[in-house]
Parts: structure tokens; C-alpha cells; sequence
């Protein structure tokens, strides 16, 4: 890997810490999360509130479903060239209880996986910009 600073593919989503968390809101009225975050309005049906606070989200859970993806993604998104199909977990964050869809760690393809797996949100490498390199969180079997 290259010199250059790591920074977030997108700004927001998610902190550069060594244990990442994403970044989401939660309703101040009825507590319910979000991701990525929302300031609009609830999207609870039952509530009606626009009053949100930023929360760091649990950076653990358990696979919820998952599939792979084996053709290219369009842009924005920067895939590796060559293209190399992935799988992607749809995961139950521990204490929110919602579900976040999300890759999974480079390696790791869906004979690897199981519904109720633990896993955790880590930091991996996206693409190097003439500036710095962008890490992506994805989520990884905590038994590796």
C-alpha cells in the first residue's frame, strides 16, 4: 500500500477509526435509526418529527441474508479493475436491530457465509486517488 493518507470514500458514512462505526441518525421523538443519515423527516410511519440526533452505530451484528454480486456496479461506484464478483451481507446491527446492506471483506464469497453469522464493520481499501487512498467499510465474519 501506498504513503498516501486513507480517507473516506464517502464523507460521512462512516469513521477512520482502527474499530470503524458507521454514522446515523436516530428520531429524537420515537428513536428510531437511520443509515446513512437522515435530517428530513421521519421515516417512521407513526411519527411525524424532523428532530434528529447524529448516533455512531453498532459496528456489530449478525448476517441477516446475503448474495454475491457478479457484474460491475455502474458509476459512481469505483470497482477494481478487473472486475472481480463480491458478496454482499445484508447484516441486524446489535442494538439498533435494523438491517444495513453492506459488501463483505475481499476473500470472503457466500459459501463462506451463513444467515446468523457475527460480523463486524471494518475498514478496507476502495481506490487510490492522485490524493489519498479511499477506504470503504464492509463487513467482516467475526470469525476471521
Amino acid at each position: 500500500m501506498s504513503d498516501k493518507p486513507l480517507a473516506p470514500a464517502i464523507d460521512g458514512w462512516h469513521t477512520m477509526e482502527v474499530k470503524p462505526h458507521l454514522i446515523g441518525t436516530q428520531c429524537k421523538e420515537c428513536g428510531s435509526y437511520f443509515f446513512p443519515k437522515n435530517n428530513d423527516y421521519c421515516r417512521n410511519p407513526a411519527c411525524d418529527s424532523t428532530d434528529f440526533r447524529e448516533v455512531e452505530l453498532s459496528r456489530t451484528g449478525h448476517i441477516w441474508s446475503y448474495t454475491n454480486a457478479c457484474y460491475k456496479p455502474p458509476a459512481p461506484f469505483v470497482a477494481a479493475e478487473p472486475f472481480e464478483p463480491y458478496s454482499i451481507a445484508a447484516v441486524q446491527l446489535e442494538a439498533e436491530q435494523m438491517v444495513v446492506l453492506g459488501q463483505v471483506i475481499e476473500g470472503v464469497s457466500c459459501e463462506d457465509l451463513k444467515v446468523g453469522m457475527p460480523v463486524e464493520l471494518v475498514l478496507e481499501p476502495l481506490h487510490e486517488t492522485d490524493d489519498d487512498i479511499k477506504m470503504t467499510w464492509k463487513w467482516k465474519p467475526a470469525a476471521l
